[in-house]
């Protein structure tokens, strides 16, 4: 299959319809691929909508992007389905609470197939924004492999990778969304670990570029890539691909998931297979 990561700027919206031909656009660029993948916090972008008191308020962004729920969902499913490809939609605030979670969409061309929201919160999540977690993974099967999401910040904990890995996930999405090139390779490092120690494929995809409007994503650091683990099946790097720093735009590369079996039943070494083997070893001494 064809896999799209988007390195994806925040633009401004005077109307939704300005946001929809952004989505069809960016959606028809990425040349016929199967799998699409959007950063986390994406969906902020909408808040521009309320105006800039809006856009500039923490609180207010929240709201007025979590305003729009419904209708970027029918938008990603009219995509999805005229394209005949799945996408990972990005992530944004939904209030089903008091304080919001932080959630991505997975789209196919017949519909939802699942949601995904985040695990741990970052300090300036928990600090400053009180978005909240919502824990539980979920495994998506799809006519595409099985998939599972770790967004951002939940990419660098090894035990969720892993609780995906065992429950069968071939493909991780990292959708992120980081403001230094220091918070871009701590999601970068995770990713690639969780694509290492599972012998998996894992996709990560950025926002990119200045925001001067709106506080919370101001300053958007990270360039999209595709890893896999390099154990003989996969590129000696681990990187299937990747795209320029700070640059927007689709990082696309053809991935085969059969290999994913191949790397964890005869890989040059078999981390997958030898975890447990980790699980009693303590201290001595």
């Amino acid at each position: 299959m064809k896999i799209a990561a988007s390195a994806y700027p925040i633009d401004w919206f005077d109307s939704f319809a300005d946001y929809e031909a952004k989505l069809a656009r960016w959606v028809a660029e990425a040349g016929g691929a199967d799998l699409l993948v959007f950063p986390e916090y994406g969906a902020m972008e909408l808040a521009s909508l309320g105006g800039r008191d809006a856009a500039g308020d923490l609180e207010a962004s929240l709201h007025e992007a979590g305003r729009h729920w419904p209708q970027v969902q029918a938008l990603h499913l009219r995509l999805a389905a005229a394209h005949g490809c799945h996408i990972l939609g990005a992530s944004g605030p939904v209030f089903e609470g008091p304080r919001p979670v932080n959630r991505a969409v997975l789209y196919g061309p017949e519909g939802i197939i699942g949601h995904q929201d985040k695990q741990i919160m970052t300090r300036f999540e928990r600090e400053a924004w009180d978005v909240t977690g919502a824990p539980g993974l979920r495994i998506f099967d799809t006519a595409l492999g099985r998939i599972g999401v770790l967004i951002c910040y939940d990419s660098e904990f090894p035990l969720l990778g892993r609780v995906l890995a065992q429950a069968g996930a071939e493909l991780l999405l990292v959708p992120s969304c980081t403001d230094t090139v220091a918070g871009f390779n701590r999601v970068r490092i995770g990713a690639m670990a969780r694509a290492l120690e599972s012998q998996c494929v894992v996709v990560q995809s950025p926002t990119v570029g200045a925001c001067d409007w709106m506080p919370a994503l101001d300053e958007n650091r990270g360039r999209a890539a595709i890893y896999g683990p390099p154990d003989g099946f996969w590129p000696e790097t681990g990187i299937i691909a990747e795209g320029p720093m700070d640059r927007p735009g689709w990082v696309t590369a053809e991935v085969d998931l059969s290999r994913v079996s191949d790397s964890r039943r005869n890989g040059a070494v078999l981390p997958f297979a030898h975890w447990p083997e980790s699980d009693g070893i303590g201290l001595t001494g």
